[in-house]
């Protein structure tokens, strides 16, 4: 009941002082508190992992995207102007601003920011959750992973738009085919995720055989 009392005040304090990572914060606790008091520590324990994915839902302070979003920004556009360099386009970069042929192109919060490497983590523990995986080591593993395959799929989608506006042109750069880049992120982070899962499921599966080896070579 404390626990629920201090929730209240919570959000509270955060719808009158627009303090959204409390207001929105005091959901998650407050569906914690009516769990544990009405059905108690077993209905928790069957349901965290729902309660922990609404903690994606809790915006992060300003200052603290604000310091994240900027290397991460450089690191995409990093990454994408060598890729494209060494394909032989015409491209340069002045920090986060990719210059393509006669296209200036400025690599945004919502093409490499933290908010996108948020939303391709819970993409990637929601489908952890739904296999089921019984290997701790693979869980773990592609947990982390999902990381560098959050930076990766950033990167193709900054290459796509890239290529699309030195193409295209402009408009078709910034119009539907914008949008259209958006599913090419998601979509190629979740074939990232499924090709490193099977990576992990046969390094898995010739760790055994390995074990037997060894005790028969001795």
């Amino acid at each position: 009941m404390d626990n629920f009392i201090i929730t209240l005040l919570l959000y509270v304090v955060g719808r009158s002082q627009q303090i959204l990572i409390f207001e929105i914060g005091s959901f998650v606790t407050a569906l914690l508190s009516i769990l544990l008091i009405k059905r108690g520590s077993s209905a928790l324990k069957a349901m965290w992992f729902p309660i922990f994915f609404l903690l994606f839902m809790i915006p992060l302070p300003g200052t603290f995207v604000s310091l994240l979003t900027m290397p991460m920004k450089m690191a995409v556009s990093y990454v994408a102007e060598n890729i494209l360099f060494w394909a032989n386009y015409p491209i340069a970069r002045n920090g986060v601003i990719l210059q393509i042929g006669q296209y200036q192109l400025l690599v945004a919060d919502a093409c490499a920011g933290l908010q996108t490497l948020l939303t391709l983590e819970a993409l990637g523990l929601f489908y952890l959750n739904l296999v089921h995986h019984t290997s701790v080591f693979r869980n773990v593993a592609l947990a982390i992973l999902i990381i560098p395959i959050s930076f990766t799929a950033n990167v193709i989608r900054v290459i796509v738009l890239t290529l699309i506006t030195f193409h295209y042109g402009d408009a078709a750069g910034q119009g539907f085919l914008h949008g259209f880049a958006g599913m090419v992120l998601f979509l190629s982070a979740l074939l990232l995720i499924l090709g490193v899962d099977t990576l992990l499921q046969f390094f898995i599966k010739k760790q055994p055989m390995n074990v037997s080896q060894l005790a028969a070579a001795k």
